[in-house]
């Protein structure tokens, strides 16, 4: 492989998929064992429950925690595997086509949109903030924002949107980190979590 061709490759966006795709995955995976122990001991304690408000119990045991007829889990454990073989395959110097990376980000707005209304569910109905999902929020956030730039940047939605997308990558982290802040805020004004420090 030429240098030239070794600089083009997108190495923070690989690894960034690729740790974010892990996290989530664990995060899912852990939901998903911490339901097949309340399955067979509705009792069970969980080493994700803290307290009254940082718990995961009770969100799996929400019919939010099951909106598909399914555990919301297993639709992680499936969905994370997608950022982590886009990461490899571009460690491995794969191009994919423009088709391939607007079908990707249409998956992780998907995502992003159920989490929000997960967000919303956790904080307003349930009144709990479940560990891991709170991971699986805290990758799929930037997993959008980065995602989103970078395909608008390399003109996947056309060259129009070029030059906002140029900027946006250059802002990504900084609107993840108000994204952040938003939830944060949110779950402050409803829950009082200062209360609990």
């Amino acid at each position: 492989m030429t240098e030239t061709a070794a600089a083009r490759r997108p190495i923070a966006l690989a690894i960034f998929l690729i740790v974010a795709g892990a996290l989530g995955w664990w995060a899912a995976f852990s939901l998903t064992v911490d339901k097949f122990l309340l399955l067979v001991n509705p009792d069970a304690d969980l080493d994700c429950n803290f307290s009254p408000l940082v718990q995961c119990g009770k969100n799996l045991d929400s019919w939010q925690g099951a909106v598909f007829g399914f555990p919301n889990p297993l639709l992680g454990l499936g969905g994370f595997v997608a950022p982590i073989a886009v990461g490899v395959g571009l460690l491995a110097g794969a191009h994919f086509a423009r088709w391939f990376w607007a079908l990707f980000n249409v998956g992780i707005v998907g995502a992003l949109a159920f989490v929000i209304w997960l967000i919303s569910q956790s904080i307003f109905v349930l009144g709990t903030l479940c560990p891991w999902c709170m991971l699986v929020w805290s990758v799929t956030i930037p997993l959008f924002w980065i995602v989103t730039a970078r395909n608008l940047a390399e003109g996947v939605y056309g060259g129009r949107l070029v030059g906002f997308g140029q900027w946006l990558r250059s802002w990504a982290i900084p609107v993840t980190i108000v994204s952040y802040a938003l939830v944060v805020l949110v779950a402050q004004l409803q829950l009082d979590l200062l209360q609990y420090l």
